[in-house]
């Protein structure tokens, strides 16, 4: 896809169905839970447990074979309460998904650790919000989830100065400039969600209805981005640009689990969660044969 650097307005496209029909891996007959994708995550603290179990569930909900959570206990014993079936022991991964509910000034030693050797593992990442401030150690494939407010403190951190106000005047602008300051995919959020890359693919995600904007939100649509990249982990291997459609697609599947659940009516962020299969199931409905 062709760089557009003398316009940041130019070049982006709204992801269309078909595009994110193919994102959607479906399982075979001779799949298991590891060939459909371990998702490790490193989300949720003693002070915010529920946005470990809000991931959790949009990463359970969007299709990955296993969730490996890893955490401190107040959080991994909210987790095994809603979802017993998630495996809280080390393993193998095909990608990571970190940050959500999480604050680097409160990190525990323990913490720290699991997410430095995350970082540093070269597997496929979703850094959300308390991980940003790792983006300088990621050794493989990574994807950033900022809204407006955290994409100005990621900006501000590698030597540009920017207001939450502009970036949101602009989106397109800042959204690219942070992936070229940092080489990853950027998926900054709001009513559009732009995801863009360093190396110039540009996807637009415009949500359908507004009571999106609710707590938790950004908990679901992470861990919908973290399974659909540990599903795809061969796709991603072969071609790293898929980054960039594979989760333009989960913002899809988050808009469109968000308006069937809300159906005109204000909703909360679990709801968006537990519309997510009946959103996967149609959408992968839509794959080429």
């Amino acid at each position: 896809m062709p760089r557009h650097d003398d316009d940041p307005a130019e070049g982006w496209t709204e992801l269309t169905e078909l595009d994110a029909a193919r994102c959607v891996a479906v399982p075979g007959p001779d799949d298991d839970k590891y060939s459909r994708g371990v998702l490790g995550m490193l989300t949720g603290s003693p002070q915010y447990p529920g946005a470990a179990v809000l991931g959790v569930e949009a990463a359970t909900r969007t299709g990955v074979g296993m969730v490996r959570y890893l955490a401190e206990d107040r959080p991994t014993d909210f987790v095994l309460r809603a979802r017993p079936e998630v495996v809280t022991s080390d393993g193998r991964v095909q990608a990571w998904l970190a940050g959500s509910g999480t604050d680097p000034g409160s990190r525990s030693a323990e913490a720290s650790a699991r997410l430095g050797e995350a970082v540093a593992s070269g597997l496929t990442l979703v850094l959300d919000a308390g991980a940003l401030d790792r983006v300088d150690d990621v050794r493989g494939p990574c994807v950033l989830t900022p809204h407006a407010g955290e994409l100005q403190r990621l900006i501000e951190a590698h030597g540009e100065t920017v207001d939450r106000a502009t970036i949101s005047a602009d989106p397109r602008r800042w959204a690219l400039t942070a992936a070229r300051l940092t080489g990853c995919t950027v998926l900054l959020k709001g009513f559009v969600t732009h995801i863009c890359s360093a190396e110039g693919e540009r996807l637009t995600v415009t949500s359908t209805t507004s009571w999106t904007a609710t707590a938790g939100a950004g908990d679901v649509l992470a861990g919908a981005i973290g399974a659909l990249l540990a599903t795809n982990a061969q796709r991603i291997a072969d071609d790293p640009g898929s980054l960039v459609p594979l989760a333009a697609t989960g913002a899809l599947l988050h808009a469109r689990a968000a308006a069937r659940a809300s159906g005109g009516g204000p909703i909360v962020a679990l709801d968006i969660a537990e519309a997510l299969p009946a959103v996967v199931a149609e959408l992968s409905s839509r794959r080429p044969g």
